[in-house]
């Protein structure tokens, strides 16, 4: 009887070491897998970034803020925000035209008048903006000119209309 119960004993001790055995070598292997794919995640996500950093650089290569040329134009007379907010607001003051934004050049098309909706300041010359009258839209570019007296003149270059629906 003695006999039986140190070979259960035995069987039981056994088998506990084999199961923390186990346990510690798998839970050793669950960690590295975890920080390995925790590694992997990180990477990516870094990529990610720098790929999205990469886009906002290449969406801002053509704005006046950093443009160096452009500044360098306007030297330290003017602070460069400002400047824009005041260009974009005066041209959309003329959205306020009883017959349309006349930038545009276009007349009412479906008894609709065209009006500039966004306005994008690329260098110390030249504007870009975007135009509809809710069934039309296009773009048109701008020059302008700041005089001395600090007010602006604008003059369109030229204009593209799109037909359909505004997306």
């Amino acid at each position: 009887m003695k006999k039986n119960l140190f070979l259960y004993l035995f069987i039981f001790a056994l088998l506990i070491n084999v199961f923390t055995y186990m346990y510690f070598s798998n839970k050793q292997k669950f960690g590295d897998d975890r920080i390995a794919k925790l590694e992997a995640s990180r990477k990516s996500l870094k990529d990610s970034i720098e790929a999205e950093k990469e886009k906002v650089v290449d969406a801002n290569y053509f704005t006046l803020a950093t443009n160096d040329y452009a500044l360098d134009y306007f030297a330290e007379s003017m602070d460069v925000t400002s400047l824009e907010k005041k260009i974009q607001d005066g041209i959309l003051d003329q959205n306020s035209n009883p017959k349309g934004n006349p930038l545009v050049g276009y007349d009412a098309l479906n008894g609709s008048n065209f009006l500039i909706n966004k306005v994008q300041v690329l260098n110390h010359r030249w504007i870009v903006a975007d135009f509809s009258n809710g069934t039309a839209w296009g773009e048109v570019l701008i020059k302008y000119f700041v005089n001395p007296d600090g007010t602006f003149e604008y003059k369109t270059m030229e204009t593209l209309l799109h037909t359909g629906t505004v997306k």
